[in-house]
């Protein structure tokens, strides 16, 4: 029964759809409809439909709520990934430009997303936990309710870190909707509810079950998820956060989450480690696949269902489709550019950068051509339709099927070291994790020096392991839409970007000068297909004066970060403005964006949209 319910071809996100009505239909968590006791008890009384009620929770991952709007195009902008939000009045320009007003529908969309999800996450902890088959006597029933149980908080703990990233402090719902409940609630302190998310999963993780004990493996919370997730809501608890007022504050007991993030990343270190698979691309590449590994680099992953999910729509590399193109692999967009700044912050041997970063796109005739927009148009080289074994059509876009990963084990890693430096500083076992995460980044000829030497020459303090774990992160994860949370819990996130705008400055002045500190680098590029079809650029690192032979095209590359009317492109000092210094307070970004309207409407006075200079 399971198995129909979550692998693909089956789908969870199409099959939760129907798990959903079984349960109340609400269009929102202020106004529940009631459900009776009778209808609980027979959904969570077995084990085939206790399934269908967990499913529920993932139904959300599916809603343009998340799969287009908060899993990647809502993280913008920051030191890595980039898109103008001051072109347009739209929703989403408006996210971007940190400038949305209370009427924006992404995010109405996306609070509905979260609160339905925990809605349906609570119908699921109260049904299974009063469900005389959580205890039963058979061992395989017993440790599946106890492990959906544990789906069911590590689901319900993640849309609440989302939240409060978004709209600080919320309301804090933690009772299924039945008859009596008070359901009309103020905001709650984010510490609060941060701090009881991250019981409740310790609470459950030695109950749940590791990726290959299920038959679905990634595609559903597993063991090895919810360990990170504490980690990862730990080290957001112990991290900064914008207050009403506009200042960034941590609290006092922060070490004790970090020490919380050392205990459970190193036990999943313990119990369930596994060696980074050597193939970075491969990790992505499984995505477009379909092919879902465990005991692998991934933990979990949104299994979405072909004709859902937007990974390969709205970003990744660029495709070029339609009715008249000579392909039926449809289209796709990137809506999150990666600027320069950031792909010349990888060592030239980081086998990361060119998977990461992609200045090639694929035109109507199915071939590989240098990008549209240029410079200013780096896509997410991890993810795209291109990838994907079949065409699903030439009219096709949105609904690619292509999963999107949530937590890696290389993150587990990389937390960990961020936690073990922040408690003792930058110890052997620190810098044992992050060398780990970066020999995957090198071919091994060049560990002495990329490895081994670069780790040990930035142990020197805590702060300038710190800063090694700023620079990894950004190497390890980009494109994965996660650097916003971390710029905001270690408050670095108006300087890293200001120090972005600078060095993108620095880089039109160079091409167009030909002097200063980036000058070596490439004014223009020189591209063609290779023997096998695919881009490929003779100079990506060093300036050269012409190509050797007539075969080479040569594009624009830095010199394109230059205006002569301007001085620079107009992207270079308008993203970022509002991040820096003309936002409400200067040096701080104002992330926290105002409660939609339409929860303010139904909350019947209880919520309101006060301080943060809104």
């Amino acid at each position: 029964m399971l198995n129909e319910l979550i692998m693909k071809p089956s789908k969870l996100i199409i099959i939760a759809a129907l798990a959903v009505m079984l349960l109340p239909s609400c269009k929102d968590f202020l106004n529940p409809d009631s459900i009776s006791t009778f209808d609980t008890n027979y959904v969570f009384s077995n084990v085939d439909d206790a399934r269908k009620g967990v499913n529920a929770i993932y139904y959300y991952f599916g809603v343009d709520g998340f799969r287009s709007r908060l899993s990647n195009n809502m993280t913008g902008n920051t030191d890595i990934e980039r898109s103008s939000g001051w072109t347009s009045s739209g929703d989403r320009y408006q996210i971007w430009d940190l400038n949305a007003l209370s009427t924006n529908g992404d995010l109405r969309q996306f609070w509905n997303a979260a609160y339905g999800a925990i809605r349906d996450a609570n119908i699921a902890i109260e049904g299974l936990e009063a469900s005389e088959a959580l205890n039963s006597s058979d061992v395989l029933t017993n440790k599946t309710m106890h492990h959906m149980l544990g789906e069911a908080y590590t689901l319900r703990a993640y849309w609440y870190s989302m939240l409060v990233y978004y709209f600080g402090d919320v309301p804090n719902v933690r009772q299924a909707p039945k008859a009596g409940n008070d359901f009309f609630l103020p905001r709650e302190d984010r510490n609060v509810i941060l701090s009881q998310v991250i019981t409740d999963m310790m609470n459950i993780e030695g109950s749940m079950l590791w990726a290959d004990e299920l038959p679905y493996g990634i595609e559903q919370a597993n063991r090895e998820y919810t360990l990170g997730m504490i980690a990862r809501i730990a080290l957001q608890r112990g991290g900064y956060y914008l207050t009403p007022d506009l200042n960034m504050e941590r609290q006092a007991d922060y070490q004790q989450y970090y020490q919380i993030a050392k205990e459970y990343t190193e036990k999943l270190m313990t119990l369930k480690d596994r060696e980074l698979p050597a193939d970075y691309r491969q990790v992505f590449l499984n995505n477009a696949k379909f092919i879902t590994p465990v005991n692998d680099d991934i933990l979990f992953e949104v299994p979405f269902a072909i004709g859902n999910g937007d990974v390969g729509w709205n970003i990744g590399v660029t495709v070029q489709g339609g009715a008249t193109a000579s392909h039926n692999y449809g289209s796709g967009n990137n809506y999150m550019a990666i600027p320069v700044s950031y792909y010349y912050s990888f060592d030239t041997l980081d086998i990361r950068r060119d998977v990461t970063c992609a200045y090639y796109q694929v035109n109507t005739s199915f071939v590989e051509e240098f990008v549209g927009g240029g410079v200013g148009n780096i896509s997410q080289g991890k993810w795209s339709r291109y990838f994907l074994d079949k065409g699903q059509g030439a009219s096709t876009a949105k609904g690619t099927g292509i999963n999107w990963p949530m937590l890696r084990y290389s993150d587990v890693l990389l937390m960990y070291a961020e936690a073990e430096n922040e408690l003792n500083g930058p110890t052997a076992s620190a810098q044992a994790a992050m060398k780990r995460v970066r020999q995957r980044a090198f071919d091994s000829q060049y560990w002495t020096s990329k490895v081994d030497d670069y780790v040990a020459g930035v142990s020197g303090s805590k702060d300038d392991f710190f800063q090694a774990i700023v620079n990894e992160r950004g190497w390890e994860f980009g494109g994965e839409m996660i650097r916003k949370y971390e710029l905001i819990r270690w408050n670095i996130y108006s300087d890293k970007v200001a120090e972005t705008v600078e060095t993108l400055k620095q880089m039109a002045d160079a091409a167009f000068t030909g002097s200063g500190t980036y000058s070596e680098l490439p004014d223009y590029i020189y591209w063609k297909l290779n023997e096998s079809g695919h881009f490929t650029v003779l100079n990506p690192n060093r300036k050269i004066l012409a190509a050797p032979d007539q075969t080479w095209t040569r594009s624009s590359w830095l010199l394109g970060l230059h205006n002569d009317a301007t001085t620079y492109q107009q992207w270079i000092t308008m993203d970022w403005r509002n991040y820096i210094d003309q936002g409400p307070k200067p040096g701080v970004v104002r992330y926290i964006f105002p409660i939609p309207e339409e929860a303010i409407t139904n909350s019947q006075g209880f919520l309101t949209n006060d301080g943060y200079g809104f």
